[in-house]
């Protein structure tokens, strides 16, 4: 079994595309795909709407998705092709509570993919793709802390990664960190590209290799 882990530096810059790409371009996986979301004071995990409970209950919520028309992320994954699809909820900081059920679905899948940076805290991919958009200029604490990590890096939008956006947006110590990394530039509505899915599904074979 193999888990892959997309993340990125903010909201809206393509993350869920990627994964949507690849779960369809590698259907023959079987991937059960993972969206997690952490709201902030004042929102409900429960239906992620505002809300002044807290309560334990209210605190997380996985739910698996059963519609491919509900309009959620969860379900883009499960119309390209996912065999399960999960959405996460949890608090700001509280993801730890959803891992006992996270882990028991990742432990039961055929292979996993998962939206989200700060679950690296708490699992070690197999493959750990982080997405950016150098036209915007936030960059979560989460996403620079794990970029290291990072096995190969997604550009998004139209800018390239060497122009002034970037330089004068991002520190140069962020940039230093992607030097050497595989790197793939992709843009709207396509964010995977034959060669995205060709290193994807080559890490795929070689880890299936060795843990034989």
């Amino acid at each position: 079994m193999v888990i892959v882990v997309v993340g990125g530096h903010t909201r809206n810059i393509g993350k869920t595309s990627v994964v949507a790409g690849l779960i369809a371009a590698l259907p023959e996986l079987q991937w059960t795909a993972f969206k997690v979301t952490q709201f902030g004071h004042g929102i409900c995990s429960a239906h992620g709407e505002p809300c002044d409970c807290e309560t334990d209950a209210h605190t997380i919520a996985v739910t698996e998705e059963r519609s491919t028309t509900s309009g959620t992320d969860s379900a883009r994954f499960l119309a390209a092709g996912a065999a399960r699809s999960f959405w996460v909820r949890t608090r700001q900081g509280q993801l730890a509570e959803a891992m006992p059920r996270v882990r028991k679905e990742i432990a039961a899948a055929r292979n996993a993919i998962v939206e989200s940076n700060s679950i690296l805290r708490f699992i070690r991919p197999d493959i750990y793709l982080t997405v950016l958009d150098p036209s915007v200029e936030d960059f979560k604490s989460s996403a620079q802390y794990f970029l290291d990590r990072a096995d190969a890096v997604v550009w998004s939008g139209t800018n390239s990664p060497n122009s002034t956006t970037v330089e004068t947006a991002w520190s140069p110590a962020l940039l230093q960190l992607l030097r050497n990394k595989p790197q793939f530039f992709l843009q709207a509505p396509a964010y995977v590209s034959n060669e995205l899915t060709q290193f994807v599904a080559k890490h795929v074979v070689k880890i299936t290799q060795s843990a034989r």
